[in-house]
């Protein structure tokens, strides 16, 4: 297929159905077209700029610092976990995908004292289950939730399961990287020590840094914690407090295009307007999906509007390299499943994508569906 009867973005490329990295804005990516020495005025005055307004992102107020990072969104939670559980702690990681596990293999890097509450990927991690653990283990010192799992989409109550951290005086920490500034985290209603996301995900910014807004009165307490000095939060958060410079060479033009994204994100109307535009791309989605056969892993009030997991047709004709590389073709690119579950692929809901897109990707998945045969789309 040539690129006249292709789906490209204005940039020429195709669309990101995935859950990161996604398709961006023209004016995120021109943003990146400068370069500014790190320890330049007018990129310190940007990097406070940044800091400032992700703070105001979940209502922090004067309790919160933001503490960003170099590298992938992973960095940014190994670095909350080395940096808030202290040597002596123990961490409760409530697991329902491999977002979760890889937390507690964290854990085994970092030599910290870990537990594990598991339920299945596509269920919701429970908040009465979490309510018995923390009563039978007055050793748990601190909890972990990944906000959305992306193994499957599925929405944890991060609201509920807070209120049964705090009703037993432990520590909240959350992972919110696919989920943050879509879906609300509001520092005043949902007591946490910190919550990590990266540039990129639903803010639509650049890969390559992430970044945790900590309640200050608990990160203060963290000194000495991590086990590692590039992944220390604390060490760099004394240095931007001083200098307000990062400690290392930052990424700037990730910072750059950053901050225009959040511009992007403020005009669209925040947390409403950006997780808005992703419910009904999820809700097109599903909606096109289920007509043309397809089931979905998840019922609708555990889907969170930002990756939906697709059973894998039982039709022996159905090849998934062979349906995703036809995607492709027609200037759409999706994802693989990671599920134990279930054999299942995956489609982004998110990035700089609405409506026509959506629709679009779903005549290229009935197209591909009709050239590998007109296939069944049922599960086994």
């Amino acid at each position: 297929m040539d690129n006249a009867t292709r789906a490209l973005s204005p940039t020429g490329d195709p669309f990101l159905l995935t859950p990161g990295p996604l398709t961006t804005s023209l004016t995120v990516k021109q943003a990146m077209l400068h370069d500014l020495g790190s320890r330049d005025t007018g990129f310190i005055a940007l990097n406070a700029r940044v800091r400032e307004r992700l703070v105001e992102i979940i209502h922090g107020g004067g309790d919160f610092t933001c503490v960003p990072l170099q590298g992938s969104g992973t960095f940014s939670v190994e670095a909350m976990i080395g940096t808030f559980v202290p040597p002596d702690g123990r961490l409760l990681v409530l697991v329902n995908g491999a977002y979760g596990h890889r937390i507690v293999r964290m854990c085994g890097y970092a030599r910290r004292d870990v537990v594990v509450e598991e339920t299945p990927e596509n269920v919701p991690c429970d908040p009465a289950a979490l309510d018995r653990r923390l009563a039978a283990d007055p050793a748990i010192t601190h909890v972990v939730v990944v906000h959305c799992e992306t193994t499957s989409g599925v929405l944890n109550p991060i609201a509920a399961l807070g209120a049964v951290v705090a009703k037993h005086g432990r520590r909240l920490l959350i992972d919110s990287m696919s989920a943050f500034g879509a879906l609300e985290v509001d520092a005043r209603a949902i007591r946490f020590d910190a919550v990590v996301a990266s540039s990129n995900k639903c803010l639509e910014g650049a890969p390559g840094m992430g970044f945790c807004l900590a309640r200050t009165s608990a990160l203060a307490a963290c000194s000495g914690n991590s086990p590692s000095l590039s992944l220390d939060l604390y060490d760099q958060w004394v240095t931007m407090e001083k200098t307000a410079q990062w400690r290392f060479t930052p990424p700037v033009h990730c910072m750059l295009a950053l901050d225009q994204a959040i511009e992007e994100f403020l005009a669209e109307g925040g947390v409403a307007g950006r997780g808005g535009r992703y419910r009904a791309n999820c809700a097109i989605l599903v909606e096109g999906l289920r007509a043309l056969g397809f089931e979905t892993l998840l019922a609708d009030d555990i889907q969170a509007p930002i990756i939906v997991t697709v059973k894998m047709p039982a039709d022996p004709r159905f090849d998934f390299p062979a349906f995703y590389d036809r995607l492709s073709a027609a200037g759409y690119v999706i994802y693989p499943g990671k599920l134990t579950v279930a054999a299942s692929f995956r489609i982004g809901c998110i990035g700089r994508l609405g409506t026509a897109e959506m629709k679009g990707a779903l005549g290229a998945i009935r197209a591909a569906l009709s050239d590998m045969g007109g296939i069944d789309c049922r599960p086994g």
